[in-house]
């Protein structure tokens, strides 16, 4: 088979991969709240650990604290804040944002970026492989990424890692390039201001790019192309820069990620969520077992052959071995680096490593196949079938544990037991819980009507959200509808984001916590709700739950359960008219 039909196979098989089911897999991840901001360019989720300028800016105006003259046109959010959002740069959300407005506000939408991001890095890897060593590495790099469940997992969730990934193997393409045409570097700029504008992590481009040129490119640094794509990239950075010049012109900080990098967290962020990236210590114990983990035992092996030959090399041959891997040395160790001193070890930052770990594994299997131990016929007949059943397991695997509603060898009454040979944790990042079988519910539900009645909401421009939902849905000739919906339970919290609180920020929906709902009848009597127009009820449970409320009025009428994929019961919802 020509080597070309082989790079086309291997990104048809990288598309059926990050495709095929993109819609499966519960909510309950990171991606939410990226998708769920997205979806109105709102920097709120009702995070009351991690408030948001929008919400300080409201309240200044509500109370009258505000100072109108310093506020563009005396609007309560100032033109500024929309540059950037207050814990990540823009263009994550701003992509997704994009895709649900074609395509709706879906999973397939928010993750398909993610899954075209990944086949595209794909290919890159090939490039690179291809521009370092040979192309036969880079079919090799291709094949192993197109197939290895870390690489999979991460692009088939709506985060910003598939981002990050393909901008670091995009700027790393076009900096192999720029040493021998100077051009590329314009073009490099571009690529590291748009991955800068993903997320901040890929700034471990720029100290890995500099150390290189300074050992061996010096005279990069002279030439005009080289500083001209500089200025692009900063172009391209500059509404994360002009925001966080306002943000602290106005609060005397930075943004969160820069508050917390230079050890200035304001009151406002004062629990870090997502910072609890424990000690270099425990980075340093918690990296290979979250790395077993997150990879299938067979990538995992061809990696430590492949490293382990890298060692005897050095000690062999050091001069020469450590000119012909410099670069990929130089990237492993820079993103090493970042995520044992300063991110940590966490599943999604371990997939920035996976496609420099898929080339060093190239590398084993092509001086193998290369080497004089596969000379005779025979010999190469047995190493294309082993190659062959290698990537039939990776297949299988990743299969297994990010597509398949629940994997083989392992039980969904206990999906936290893992089973390395065929299972992997990373399951869990978007397991089957049952909670897109409840947002499908809700949708199919509440398709073609709007709340007849709402909820006076905290913030004015949430106010403006609700009556903009009303607007276009009467405009849409929907049925107006006196829905009250209740949820209680062990909600998790990305889940009720995107299931129920989604509804009610960008739809209007009346939806309370029974909590808040069992308050307001202490306050306002029993027949509160009924008074206030309610006539459809509809109380969301788990089944064997024990409420701390007074729900009593709720659990009447018709009860409808809510199955996962594997046939159990997840939830329970009690739907009664008064």
């Amino acid at each position: 088979m020509a080597k070309k039909h082989i790079l086309i196979l291997i990104l048809i098989l990288a598309a059926v991969l990050r495709l095929y089911g993109l819609n499966r897999g519960d909510t309950v991840n990171d991606e939410i709240f990226m998708s769920f901001r997205g979806i109105g360019m709102l920097d709120f989720d009702e995070a009351e650990t991690q408030t948001t300028p929008w919400e300080w800016f409201d309240k200044l105006t509500i109370n009258g604290l505000s100072d109108d003259q310093r506020l563009t046109d005396g609007k309560t959010i100032p033109w500024w804040i929309n540059l950037s959002f207050h814990d990540h740069p823009l263009a994550v959300p701003l992509t997704q944002h994009i895709f649900m407005n074609f395509l709706g506000e879906s999973q397939m939408a928010f993750r398909l970026p993610s899954a075209l991001l990944g086949i595209a890095s794909v290919y890159l890897l090939y490039l690179i492989g291809m521009a370092l060593y040979s192309e036969t590495v880079g079919l090799f790099s291709a094949g192993l990424f197109a197939v290895t469940l870390n690489n999979i997992y991460i692009t088939r969730a709506g985060m910003q890692e598939p981002y990050v990934i393909f901008f670091i193997l995009f700027a790393s393409y076009l900096f192999l390039r720029a040493r021998q045409n100077a051009r590329y570097f314009i073009w490099l700029g571009a690529a590291l201001g748009l991955g800068l504008s993903a997320k901040y992590t890929s700034a471990i481009l720029i100290p890995i790019f500099i150390f290189y040129l300074l050992v061996y490119n010096r005279d990069a640094f002279r030439q005009k192309q080289f500083w001209l794509g500089a200025a692009i990239a900063l172009l391209l950075f500059s509404p994360s820069v002009i925001y966080n010049l306002n943000l602290y012109r106005e609060f005397g900080h930075f943004d969160f990620q820069i508050s917390n990098i230079l050890g200035n967290a304001p009151a406002e962020w004062q629990n870090s969520v997502g910072k609890e990236v424990g000690t270099p210590a425990e980075r340093i114990k918690q990296f290979i077992p979250r790395l077993i983990a997150t990879n299938s035992w067979l990538f995992l092996s061809l990696v430590a052959i492949s490293y382990f030959s890298f060692l005897s090399a050095i000690i062999r041959k050091p001069t020469e071995t450590l000119k012909k891997h410099a670069f990929l040395l130089i990237v492993t160790l820079g993103i090493t680096g970042l995520i044992i001193g300063f991110i940590g070890p966490s599943y999604r930052f371990l997939t920035i490593l996976t496609p420099f770990m898929a080339l060093s594994a190239s590398l084993s299997l092509d001086g193998f196949f290369h080497s004089n131990v596969v000379k005779n016929v025979e010999m190469k007949k047995w190493a294309s079938g082993a190659l062959i059943a290698f990537f039939i397991f990776e297949i299988f695997y990743s299969y297994n544990n990010q597509i398949a509603y629940y994997p083989i060898g392992a039980s969904p009454a206990e999906p936290r037991k893992n089973f390395p040979w065929l299972t992997s944790l990373v399951r869990l990042e978007n397991y089957n819980w049952g909670y897109n079988a409840l947002g499908n519910w809700l949708e199919t539900e509440l398709k073609g009507k709007i709340p007849a009645i709402t909820f006076d909401l905290q913030y004015q421009f949430l106010e403006k959200f609700r009556d903009s939902a009303l607007k276009s849905g009467l405009a849409r000739g929907y049925e107006t509808y006196s829905a009250l919906i209740v949820y209680d339970g062990n909600f998790d919290r990305a889940g009720r984001l995107w299931t129920l609180d989604r509804l009610h920020i960008y739809h209007a929906w009346p939806i309370i916590s029974a909590e808040t709902y069992s308050k307001y009848l202490k306050e306002n009597g029993a027949d509160f709700y009924k008074k206030a127009g309610f006539k459809n009820f509809y109380y969301i449970t788990q089944p064997g739950y024990l409420s701390l409320y007074d729900i009593s009025a709720l659990k009447i009428g018709e009860i409808i359960p809510i199955k996962n994929p594997y046939g159990n019961e997840t939830f329970l919802v009690y739907k009664s008219e008064k």
